[in-house]
């Protein structure tokens, strides 16, 4: 972020960060998380036991702030930081590790921990419209992640194994000029396969994916199926090609690798969760820092992460 962006009073000033996000969520006005009723019959609540930002539903006789129904509701946690984390993890391209964010918010680091993967939630799209659709192109790809399988051999060092079993494996799917989606899952079969790419691809779209036999049979339920070889040193023929997807990996891996470093199993799909939208609010679509900020505080409204709900434990 410039100093400019960071001088913006959302990211300091309390009031300006509560009116800042509800301009997002309520942009024609409060709208009751219990009932939803809008505006109609809601009055801000004053006074200084309840502070400010509290509303009063006549219709449904409850109160509630700007956070009920959110993923920082019940946090202790400043609104301001919480802009200001959703702000570095959206417009960070290979991601914000929990430590870089512990120091800027200046808060601990189990708090920054929990901000960061509450806002994975918020970014995941839990009910996304299916890719493709004719004349559009799906490319899909599978790509391992996981701890190093390298062994230390006496007398010739470490050495590299073969072979991806210990590995955790994921599935993405790029619509070329638009969105990805990705799936951790727990092994490569057709029947796997089938269950991540049929709810998510119109059959009129065009699929182009690797040599590998188990695209062959879902292949033929599509309009069209292209693939290359990658074995035999064929990367693209044409338009037929998997090199988005591999970019998309690209991009996944390096932050995994050099930002994130360690990542328990539980989390992985969080991880790809925030991998997915930033890839599918990039700058290319014509969505800036500031949009997919917007965007991803958007997704924040009607979704809760808590604590023990993480399954912490292998702390990622």
């Amino acid at each position: 972020m410039t100093p400019v962006e960071l001088s913006n009073p959302v990211y300091s000033d309390e009031d300006a960060a509560r009116a800042h996000i509800e301009s997002i969520r309520w942009p024609n006005g409060p709208v009751c998380p219990h009932c939803g009723v809008v505006n109609e019959g809601i009055r801000p609540l004053g006074g200084k036991s309840m502070g400010p930002g509290w509303y009063y539903c006549s219709s449904c006789k409850d109160k509630f702030t700007v956070r009920m129904g959110t993923v920082y509701e019940r946090s202790h946690l400043p609104l301001h930081k919480w802009l200001l984390a959703f702000r570095l993890m959206a417009s960070s391209k290979k991601g914000f590790s929990a430590h870089q964010l512990s120091r800027t918010l200046n808060v601990t680091y189990k708090t920054a921990w929990f901000v960061a993967h509450r806002i994975r939630e918020a970014m995941a799209d839990h009910d996304p419209e299916p890719f493709g659709g004719k004349d559009v192109t799906v490319e899909i790809d599978e790509t391992f992640q996981g701890p190093s399988d390298d062994v230390f051999v006496n007398g010739k060092g470490w050495q590299k194994k073969r072979g991806t079993a210990s590995k955790r494996k994921i599935v993405s799917l790029v619509e070329r000029g638009g969105r990805a989606k990705s799936v951790k899952v727990e092994d490569l079969t057709v029947k796997t396969l089938k269950k991540v790419i049929f709810p998510n691809v119109v059959l009129d779209s065009t699929l182009n994916t690797d040599e590998a036999q188990h695209y062959k049979e879902i292949g033929r339920e599509f309009t069209k199926h292209e693939s290359v070889n990658h074995s035999q040193g064929e990367y693209a023929r044409g338009e037929t090609c998997t090199n988005h997807v591999e970019g998309f990996f690209s991009i996944f891996k390096r932050g995994m690798v050099g930002v994130y470093q360690h990542c328990g199993e539980q989390h992985l799909q969080r991880y790809l969760h925030e991998f997915d939208f930033r890839y599918s609010n990039r700058i290319k679509l014509g969505i800036d820092d500031s949009e997919r900020t917007t965007r991803a505080i958007k997704g924040a409204d009607g979704k809760r992460l808590t604590y023990r709900g993480l399954n912490v434990g292998k702390a990622a």
